[in-house]
């Protein structure tokens, strides 16, 4: 259980990023530290090496020049020229200065904590033993130096200049100031991996939620959404999570709907069918078996319309319903009124509006204003009139197809578009049936962004229209 518990933790996004980060970070830090110190302690050598060399180029001129005590050169006597250097000059940090005659030390000077050198007597005996000038590096008992060794031969007595330079103490300094860089950085780097666990946290929490409600959604409930608040790339995630669930919501919505209606509607013709089957062995005539064939044969023609109706209505709230382009207004009424003058004998009448170009499916909107004659149709008598007509208005087209029928119901209108619409007065009969055609032409007016109206007035007839926007709306994104 605790080693599958430390998988869960290390499989963490979270932790991996912010593991990533304390990674680099670790590794950057270290590497800035050990290249400054690289660079600290090269510099060190350049100006040991350049503070020795001015020291002992100093020393040359001197001992080449005169006694400023008493005007005259200073020539071989290197006990003047050791009291004229001395006495004018202090040793840098790290330095000694050390002037020897006939092997014994003349004068010294050297810096704080820079050793003595009866600690270095061995290095000091080698300097000794010189016979010309040196310059180089040596590890003394004492610690490594750098030093210049000019050997001189004066009155009474040989001497040695020697300027050298200790540098652990100033080495020292530079580790002591990298450590402390090093653990400010470390330090930093630990309160940068708590701030990026709190943040990756919080960037992350959409996506945590959005595990849970996949892990909570069922077949059966599709209504939990994730709580997003700001704009970064997770809750915009978490965003396009909530959309594709909507539009899974509405799809299983469509499809369970789709299911009921079929069951609902589907039933009473089978039942009919069903009965007449059973019966058709009573039927003792011909023409009494031939009009059980005809009624079954019509139930099965009305269940083929129905289930019709149900796959356009089905596939309305598809992405791929509409086959948008551009349709000509005056050709599209011109096209619709030929196909609805041969529904019916009535008296067919067209408004033919002003030249305009729209945005639809021509295809979908036909189908709709047949829709519409067709129900005008059934409801008007031989000679009645209906009429087609469209007008082009600022951003959308008005397409109506007034009757003179009985008309509809107020109470009625409001719910004559719903799926399998029944009427509640004596014109009941003209929302009655299947009740899925007006709702095909609201299907498809919604589906363009527009909308499909009744203006009725009882006695007078029934005006139905379809608005329709100049550029048909964007359908919905495909889910999958």
């Amino acid at each position: 259980m605790r080693g599958a518990g430390a998988w869960r933790w290390t499989s963490s996004i979270r932790v991996r990023i912010v593991a990533v980060v304390v990674i680099l970070l670790v590794l950057s830090s270290v590497g800035s530290v050990l290249l400054l110190r690289l660079v600290l302690f090269e510099r060190l050598n350049e100006e040991i090496s350049t503070g020795l060399d001015r020291e002992a180029e100093e020393f040359r001129l001197l001992a080449g020049g005169v006694d400023p005590r008493t005007g005259d050169p200073f020539g071989e006597d290197l006990s003047a020229i050791f009291d004229v250097y001395f006495s004018r000059e202090i040793a840098d940090e790290g330095e000694t200065l050390l002037a020897f005659l006939d092997g014994e030390l003349y004068e010294s000077r050297r810096a704080p904590q820079v050793p003595d050198p009866e600690d270095y007597q061995s290095t000091v005996d080698y300097w000794l033993g010189l016979e010309e000038m040196e310059q180089g590096t040596l590890d003394t008992p004492a610690g490594k130096t750098t030093y210049v060794a000019v050997p001189y031969s004066g009155e009474p007595f040989d001497g040695l200049f020697v300027v050298a330079n200790f540098p652990a103490n100033e080495q020292n300094e530079i580790d002591r100031a990298v450590q402390t860089q090093l653990i400010v950085q470390l330090g930093t780097t630990i309160l940068a991996a708590l701030l990026s666990l709190a943040l990756a946290g919080r960037v992350l929490r959409p996506l945590k939620a959005l595990a849970e409600t996949a892990r909570n959604i069922s077949d059966t409930d599709l209504s939990r959404r994730i709580t997003t608040t700001g704009n970064d790339e997770a809750s915009q995630i978490a965003d396009a999570f909530n959309d594709m669930l909507t539009r899974l919501e509405q799809t299983f919505t469509t499809q369970r709907r789709f299911l009921e209606d079929t069951s609902h509607e589907l039933r009473t013709p089978l039942t009919v069918i069903r009965g007449q089957m059973e019966l058709i062995d009573l039927d003792e005539t011909p023409e009494e078996r031939a009009a059980t064939v005809a009624l079954v044969t019509d139930e099965v023609d009305r269940m083929n319309q129905i289930v019709s109706d149900l796959f356009v209505l089905a596939r309305a709230e598809r992405p791929d319903f509409l086959a948008l382009d551009l349709v000509e207004v005056r050709d599209l009424v011109q096209s619709v009124y030929r196909k609805m003058t041969a529904l019916a004998d009535r008296d067919w009448q067209v408004a033919v509006p002003e030249p305009a170009v729209i945005q639809a499916d021509r295809h979908r909107v036909t189908q709709a204003l047949l829709q519409l004659a067709d129900n005008a149709v059934k409801f008007t008598p031989e000679g009645a009139t209906i009429e087609l007509g469209a007008q082009m208005e600022a951003d959308a087209l008005r397409l109506w197809v007034r009757d003179s029928g009985p008309g509809i119901q107020p109470g009625d209108a409001e719910h004559i578009f719903a799926r399998f619409a029944r009427g509640s007065g004596r014109d009941s009969a003209r929302v009655g049936g299947a009740g899925l055609g007006l709702s095909i032409v609201a299907a498809i007016a919604e589906a363009h962004g527009g909308s499909a109206t009744l203006v009725s007035r009882p006695g007078w007839g029934a005006s139905f229209e379809i608005l329709l926007p100049r550029r048909a709306a964007p359908p919905p994104a495909a889910i999958g």
